[in-house]
């Protein structure tokens, strides 16, 4: 089983590593794929050391399984050559997510609609994924009309650069911006680019992707997307109205026996999620569970992950596992 991580040396790519490890996938070689500039470094994993080698080369090899998170660009051309060399390829980026040939998975959802036809798969954007797996299991007991979502996005989120740009600005210390404002002791309201009706590409991921996920267009949602100068994950707070009544007790015991979801929901005890709590963990924690007073079959919901690890690395692990378990690869 050769595993190949294209852009193994960014945020993502370390994790995705990292997490093959913990997880014990079986990779009888792993393949650090980076640019040019990176080729011929060395990558540990599991106390052996792998050359970093360029794309083609990577495909010469013949690996089982591509991971890639190396940007849109870099998806959109060397995607279909991994492919028509028979590899199965998990794409991290947002380039083939809304490709209508494409599935877009998350496996606690949908990924029994996974065949071994499907050689470019897509992982969804890290936001949407805590969402949606923390929603789906309602959605399926009391259908979901409208979503209400603001969500406060690590700058993990961004890259290495966003890091050093907020640990620079703590120490006091000028360095490259990642970001057009200082993100330390503030809050950007931009994630990606803007669109022509106002909203951020970031913003509209979240509209688009759910659907497609979910298999149901008739979901109506609007999201505010929020970059905070926190490190270990993002934070939703998701205002959800169904079709159908719901008891806010069913919904916990629904929550609570969820898989890959923790329910901490105690505000008595002062219980609830944080980033802090989610940091290195592949679990999506849901909390504050409350009605919304202003309106009927409306709820109320705080949902927390590691956005590199279940919003972008385990996720794409998760379905290269599936993948395995079914004999897809």
């Amino acid at each position: 089983m050769k595993v190949a991580v294209v852009g193994a040396t960014g945020l993502v790519g370390t994790k995705m590593i990292q997490v093959l490890e913990e997880r014990n996938f079986p990779v009888t070689e792993l393949i650090p794929v980076a640019s040019e500039k990176s080729v011929g470094k060395e990558i540990s994993y599991k106390g052996k050391k792998y050359s970093v080698v360029g794309m083609q080369t990577a495909i010469d090899m013949k690996p089982a399984v591509a991971l890639f998170s190396a940007g849109g660009s870099t998806s959109l051309e060397w995607a279909p050559k991994f492919a028509e060399a028979g590899i199965t390829v998990i794409d991290n980026s947002s380039a083939w997510r809304m490709d209508a040939t494409k599935k877009l998975v998350v496996p606690e959802i949908n990924a029994d609609s996974l065949t071994s036809s499907d050689r470019i798969i897509a992982n969804p954007n890290c936001s949407t994924i805590q969402m949606v797996v923390a929603l789906n299991p309602l959605h399926k007991k009391y259908k979901i009309n409208r979503i209400v979502v603001s969500t406060y996005q690590s700058v993990t989120g961004t890259g290495v650069k966003a890091v050093d740009q907020m640990m620079n600005e703590r120490k006091g210390v000028k360095g490259e911006m990642a970001y057009a404002y200082p993100i330390d002791l503030n809050v950007i309201p931009h994630i990606d680019v803007f669109t022509d009706n106002g909203y951020t590409k970031e913003e509209m991921k979240m509209v688009n992707e759910t659907k497609k996920i979910m298999g149901d267009d008739s979901i109506r949602l609007t999201a505010t997307t929020v970059r905070i100068p926190v490190m270990g994950g993002h934070s939703e707070s998701v205002n959800v109205e169904f079709e159908n009544e719901f008891d806010l007790d069913e919904v916990r015991n629904i929550l609570s026996k969820e898989p890959g979801i923790i329910l901490t929901d105690d505000v008595k005890n002062l219980k609830y999620p944080m980033p802090m709590d989610a940091h290195d963990r592949d679990e999506v924690f849901v909390g504050r569970l409350r009605r919304d007073e202003t309106q009927g079959k409306t709820l109320n919901m705080w949902i927390v992950a590691d956005n590199l690890r279940k919003g972008a690395a385990t996720n794409a692990i998760q379905i290269a596992e599936y993948l395995l378990s079914k004999k897809l690869i």
